[in-house]
């Protein structure tokens, strides 16, 4: 089993947050920047497998200041000779879809194929909205569910992938959906360019535009591996199961974790994917190990205050909660690994709420106490 980490990119201590405008102060910025790259370093020295991290924008609040996707992933890279840097992920609907796979790949490159990527839909309608490519999209969330809203979203949303993957595995492509026609109808370039029609593809001679790709092509091939944001839904794991991505799945119903593998393992057969025990999903939850279950448990006050000052009002409910001492930890993972196979363990760790101590003693505990238990 491999473990992962991910962290929100908090700038605040809980007495720092509770101040305001936490996400405006540039000595927090730099601290979060110090943590994220001394928590990177430990991680590749002491054996976990990938270290992640959101999109998110406009964070003046400071719980979630990841806002740069290729810049934060970079910054993790720089820090880490091992760890495979996880960006999950792209928020398709303030994205251009052929754009977004030309940086996905280029930051393949720059990681040497330490890279893996995941889409979402897009749930924190603030910044969302204020970053949306088409004015008609709609950030969705349990206040929307079902609606004109949430539909048009998950259709984008479906275009958005289709187009990011085609892009990725093809030296040229085009694409004709209800939402982007790449490349544009009856696109004729309006100056003679011989280079085109020479050395590249897709470009008639009269310079009509046929095809385009991108360039580079992703390091690895044909594409880093593709996850589904942190998703309780089978609906989002069936969606997923057609396009051969992995849902990171957070949810501590283990008996709904069970449906879902199966599900999903189904729904892949159906669309080509040979999907093996334990490729279905990924699982993890909230990380806090501590020698002392009690411990931990205290060290979970803040964290508990930060999830539900900032995600239960979008609809989310508690993750999985993987806190206690070594055994504790073991006997969980252990118990929903005889439910479904897993074989990647995603860890929300407590950046930025947490002293850099209390972070990594629980990194290094569970390092030495955990990991080894689920070695393969």
């Amino acid at each position: 089993m491999k473990f992962h980490l991910f962290i929100y990119a908090t700038l605040g201590r809980r007495h720092e947050l509770e101040a305001g405008m936490a996400g405006k102060r540039p000595e927090l910025y730099q601290r979060m920047l110090g943590e994220v790259a001394e928590y990177a370093q430990f991680a590749d020295e002491v054996g976990y497998a990938g270290f992640g991290h959101p999109e998110h924008h406009l964070q003046i609040e400071g719980f979630e200041a990841s806002n740069e996707p290729g810049l934060l992933s970079m910054w993790i890279g720089q820090h880490s000779k091992k760890l495979r840097v996880n960006m999950v992920g792209w928020v398709a609907p303030t994205h251009n879809p052929v754009r977004t796979a030309e940086y996905i790949a280029t930051l393949d490159h720059m990681l040497k194929g330490r890279l893996a990527v995941g889409m979402v839909r897009g749930y924190q309608a603030r910044w969302v909205h204020n970053f949306r490519i088409r004015p008609d999209l709609n950030a969705v969330g349990a206040w929307n569910r079902n609606s004109e809203d949430d539909n048009m979203n998950r259709e984008y949303f479906r275009e958005f992938v289709e187009v990011v993957l085609t892009a990725l595995k093809e030296d040229t492509f085009s694409y004709q959906g209800k939402y982007w026609t790449i490349p544009p109808e009856d696109f004729v370039n309006p100056h003679q360019q011989g280079v085109y029609t020479q050395y590249g593809t897709g470009v008639d001679a009269d310079m009509r535009i046929r095809e385009i790709g991108i360039a580079p092509k992703p390091y690895q091939d044909p594409h880093p591996p593709i996850y589904g944001g942190f998703t309780h839904s089978m609906r989002t794991a069936l969606f997923w199961a057609r396009y051969g991505g992995k849902p990171i799945v957070l949810a501590s119903d283990l008996d709904f974790c069970q449906r879902l593998w199966s599900g999903y393992h189904d729904e892949a057969l159906k669309h080509g994917h040979d999907i093996q025990p334990g490729d279905e999903a990924a699982w993890g939850g909230a990380m806090i190990c501590h020698k002392n279950t009690s411990t931990a448990q205290e060290w979970l006050t803040d964290p508990m205050w930060m999830w539900d000052t900032w995600f239960t009002p979008f609809g989310q409910g508690h993750p999985e909660l993987l806190v206690g001492d070594p055994d504790t930890i073991s006997r969980r993972i252990e118990k929903a690994s005889k439910k479904f196979p897993i074989k990647e363990c995603f860890l929300l760790i407590q950046q930025g709420i947490h002293e850099r101590e209390q972070v990594l003693s629980s990194l290094d505990l569970f390092a030495n106490k955990v990991m080894p238990r689920f070695a393969d």
